[in-house]
């Protein structure tokens, strides 16, 4: 198959889920809840689990339903971690995204800041010189159909020729909608039609990707 496309999810997909690093931002998302927007610490956990049904992200429904929140506040202030605590180096993530030859993109719901620490801790940015973010999508976030159509326009490619690798099943579905080839990272073995491929680890998406390009 012709592929002119890898597009990467970045979060809990190019460096293992579990690990610790959502969760902590998860925490900073609380706090900016409670202590920059001014909701009940009590409804905190309930609006969030809401917004991820309706919005698909905690940002978008904060932006929705409270007028005053600064998107960019609200960025710097959740991913201001230490990813030195949960992210090493990945010499062999790096040498798997060097034997594939097509170019790569990341499309991610959170900031181009966040992606490039991410990526420079994994030692793999070089691979990555577009990153489609949270604003390149007018914070219409996966798996909303902006988000995809924003990513489409800026690689100037066809769906049909990009591969997109992902932790998500509900943000693949807009994906393959659009007819692009779906590869799910993890997550159990449930069937689902939005799902072309499933490999265990991100390391096994080289061999696949090689396999439909008619690389071996």
């Amino acid at each position: 198959m012709p592929i002119s496309y890898l597009i990467f999810d970045l979060d809990d997909t190019l460096y293992p889920s579990g690990n610790g690093l959502w969760d902590e931002i998860g925490v900073r998302i609380n706090r900016f809840m409670i202590e920059r927007v001014g909701i009940d610490p009590s409804h905190v956990n309930d609006l969030r689990k809401r917004y991820f049904q309706t919005y698909g992200t905690t940002l978008r429904g904060l932006l929705a339903e409270y007028s005053g929140t600064d998107p960019d506040a609200y960025l710097a202030y959740v991913h201001d971690v230490d990813l030195s605590r949960y992210i090493a180096p990945n010499p062999a993530l790096d040498s798997m995204l060097a034997a594939l030859p097509q170019p790569k993109a990341i499309l991610t719901n959170a900031s181009t800041e966040h992606a490039h620490r991410v990526l420079t801790r994994l030692g793999v940015a070089h691979h990555f010189p577009i990153i489609v973010d949270i604003r390149a999508m007018n914070f219409e976030n996966k798996p909303l159909p902006h988000a995809y159509d924003a990513l489409l326009k800026r690689i100037s490619a066809p769906a049909a020729e990009c591969i997109i690798v992902e932790d998500s099943v509900r943000n693949l579905r807009p994906a393959k909608a659009l007819g692009m080839t779906t590869l799910l990272v993890g997550n159990g073995h449930e069937p689902d039609p939005a799902i072309d491929y499933r490999v265990d680890t991100i390391l096994d998406t080289g061999a696949v990707i090689l396999r439909l390009a008619g690389g071996i």
